[in-house]
């Protein structure tokens, strides 16, 4: 394997996207893992790599990474093709790449040596508005964005080698899903410095930089203004309002298009309103969750009164990391907090943080018995016990629920 020496001895295996990834060996197109920074990327393209030196005979691996600095040579296509080429061989060529977008015109090298019929092609991106728009353009059906999120809770407790509890449960809630927190200790001070790094990173190099970005107070002011009101219905005029009232004269549109900016980075996820009776999409009152509750925590603090937030969010992540698209859903004057859908399937959640009293119950069960078809309906608290069904809706732990494959 050519770089042998960049890839590290320990991998703890995301068994998942490895068995995914390897349905896609020797299939004629480019194979793109797409996710934010420090999510694992890397790692899943290791993990493939030492899957098919073990399963593949006379394999010829090349691997390129362009956060490392032995590789800033290669900056664009021509550069790309012509070291690719000085490795090939007559044997299966694998080529991996990480963070194929800071190279200028990835995407015309990649049709190149996909058309050569000689390189079995994986790389992995940070901003998916480029990637996309770049090869879909190009490829003309020719590639697979395969999303790679944080970690999920069964993940988490495999990566810090803990067991299921509550204690487990709230480190999680706090510090999210990161890969990398497994070599740090879990206390706030060590873990929230690590993280706003990682913003930081995504802030300047993801957003600023690439977007020539000026105004660098109005995104930062505008990513907390999304932590204060994670899962809130929001529109650019009420972002725009709000940061008028903090002295920041920002126009709605600008708004709109810097929210994209955090969007593309694989940073905030984008969620529409569905109306649930006339089945369409509502242009307006979306809501934004973070890609990561340890990043939110980090930005925003992480504070007892924001819990029902907080876990929305990671309701939400969970069933992204299971394969679904997901909706908030409006059922006349009613919200349902999430429509959820994969392959035809449907499942319908609400979210609490403890069903605390009989009102609280109604409307979280009661908002589900206004949908009237026969998929599955939950309710997702972090109550201690099981509270049972209700007219088919049923009630789950929040621990329960993230131990869960759907």
């Amino acid at each position: 394997m050519k770089n042998q020496h960049l890839l590290p001895k320990d991998i703890i295996e995301r068994k998942m996207y490895l068995e995914n990834a390897i349905s896609y060996i020797g299939k004629d197109i480019v194979k793109i893992f797409i996710g934010q920074r420090r999510v694992g990327k890397s790692y899943i393209l290791y993990q493939l790599m030492s899957y098919i030196e073990k399963n593949k005979t006379h394999s010829n691996i090349v691997y390129i990474n362009k956060e490392l600095s032995e590789f800033r040579n290669i900056s664009n296509h021509d550069d790309l093709i012509d070291y690719v080429k000085s490795f090939e061989k007559k044997s299966k060529n694998y080529l991996f790449i990480d963070e194929v977008q800071e190279i200028s015109g990835f995407e015309k090298a990649l049709r190149a040596l996909l058309a050569s019929k000689k390189w079995d092609i994986w790389c992995t991106g940070s901003n998916a508005e480029l990637l996309s728009v770049d090869i879909a353009g190009i490829m003309s059906g020719r590639s697979i964005e395969i999303p790679v999120n944080t970690l999920c809770y069964s993940e988490f407790l495999t990566f810090h080698k803990l067991k299921p509890c509550s204690n487990s449960l709230n480190l999680f809630i706090k510090y999210g899903g990161l890969p990398y927190l497994h070599n740090l200790e879990l206390s706030d001070n060590i873990v929230y410095e690590y993280l706003r790094g990682i913003y930081s990173t995504i802030l300047y190099k993801d957003i600023i930089a690439r977007h020539h970005v000026r105004n660098t107070r109005f995104v930062e002011d505008l990513v907390s203004f999304i932590a204060d009101n994670t899962g809130s219905q929001v529109s650019a005029k009420k972002i725009s309002d709000f940061l008028k009232s903090q002295k920041i004269n920002i126009a709605p549109v600008r708004v709109i298009e810097y929210l994209r900016f955090l969007c593309d980075a694989c940073f905030l996820i984008k969620i529409p309103r569905a109306d649930l009776q006339g089945k369409r999409i509502f242009e307006i009152g979306e809501k934004y969750y973070f890609k990561d509750i340890g990043l939110r925590n980090a930005i925003g603090g992480y504070k007892p009164q924001d819990i029902n937030k907080i876990i929305e969010n990671i309701v939400l992540l969970h069933m992204l990391y299971n394969g679904y698209k997901a909706y908030t859903g409006s059922y006349g004057a009613k919200e349902i907090d999430f429509v959820f859908e994969k392959n035809q399937k449907r499942i319908y959640i609400q979210v609490a943080y403890l069903i605390s009293d009989q009102k609280v119950y109604e409307r979280e069960f009661g908002n589900l018995k206004l949908v009237d078809d026969n998929y599955p309906k939950y309710v997702v608290s972090m109550d201690a016990i099981n509270l049972g069904d209700d007219k088919g809706i049923t009630h789950i732990k929040l621990e329960d629920f993230l131990l869960m494959s759907f």
